[in-house]
């Protein structure tokens, strides 16, 4: 009895750090913008994490490893089609369409890289919620992007090179050390805390989307911050490429699934799975190899497809009630 007030003080602190996450986790692109305005203000404040970067990535990504399960693998083989067109579309539309943008509108170097290179990466985690909130195959979602992501370590830095390789020279072998220091270890690290501590992490893993999102913010503001002036000179443009690359990847990707005779359901995933991508990554890797104005397209990416996400996800659950009351008729 005497530890009955200590259960339910836990008990309420739970709850709350739950509402927060959900808050936080709804808000996100509210708060990216807040500190990316705050950065531009105060880059003082701001640009001393940029060598935190790395590390800070590797919380986001120790936290999907920390919330992953072997069923999480299920879809791979339940619908092993899927997941192929899903995690192929990712790895060659964006890529391609990146290039694309960046010779078409005769981008200078640091630009052209940071767009290739953010068009390079895995899917992003907040796929899988849109994906939820657009009533698509949130299953098929979870999956492409585990698997987009443990590839990352050699398919985006092999993509990055055949791509951007004639803008500079490119080390991909220190770019896959990269990507499997800031990746692929981390989350391979959560999957092992999560099997000896399995108790514990259920607890920890409600508080990570909070950290997760903490971290993403903080890498943006840095990146933001030591940018600065280089923004002011190219922002508009960056932006306008960033809007166009984010909505020919949800475009083409769900077209892409429907050439491929996938459903709707299914299409609604890998069309918001092939334009939401991990723009943390390309962030941490601009800013660890190249310069800061590489990383700013990936800052602006983090800000816009956390915006257009929730537009897109409310336009393909409305068609989905749109049919379905076509269908009644």
């Amino acid at each position: 009895m005497l530890h009955l007030p200590i259960y339910f003080m836990d008990f309420f602190i739970m709850q709350a750090l739950l509402k927060l996450n959900h808050f936080v986790s709804k808000t996100f692109a509210v708060w990216v913008l807040l500190f990316a305005f705050l950065a531009f203000q105060f880059p003082a404040y701001f640009s001393p994490f940029v060598s935190y970067i790395p590390y800070l990535l590797g919380i986001v990504m120790f936290g999907m490893g920390i919330t992953l399960t072997f069923n999480d693998f299920g879809e791979v083989f339940k619908h092993p089609k899927s997941v192929l067109i899903g995690v192929v579309s990712q790895f060659v539309i964006m890529p391609v369409i990146a290039f694309g943008l960046a010779k078409g509108f005769s981008l200078p170097t640091d630009l052209a890289i940071g767009v290739i290179l953010v068009g390079s990466c895995p899917g992003g985690t907040s796929s899988n919620v849109m994906t939820y909130l657009a009533r698509g195959n949130t299953a098929l979602s979870v999956a492409c992007t585990t698997i987009s992501t443990l590839l990352a370590p050699i398919l985006t830095p092999a993509v990055f090179y055949i791509l951007a390789s004639q803008w500079l020279d490119i080390d991909a072998g220190a770019m896959f050390v990269s990507v499997l220091k800031m990746v692929l270890f981390p989350i391979f690290l959560g999957l092992v805390v999560r099997a000896l501590f399995k108790k514990q992490m259920a607890q920890l893993s409600q508080s990570m989307p909070l950290l997760s999102v903490i971290a993403i913010v903080l890498i943006l503001s840095a990146v933001v911050a030591v940018s600065k002036d280089k923004i002011v000179e190219s922002g508009l443009i960056i932006f306008g490429i960033v809007v166009l690359h984010n909505g020919l990847g949800y475009l083409i990707g769900f077209f892409t699934a429907k050439f491929f005779k996938l459903s709707t359901y299914d299409s609604k995933a890998v069309s918001i799975e092939v334009g939401m991508q991990n723009s943390g990554l390309g962030a941490a890797l601009a800013n660890a190899h190249f310069n800061p104005l590489a990383a700013v397209p990936s800052a602006v990416f983090s800000f816009w497809h956390n915006v257009s996400g929730p537009i897109l996800a409310t336009f393909f659950a409305s068609l989905k009630e749109k049919k379905a009351n076509v269908d009644a008729k």
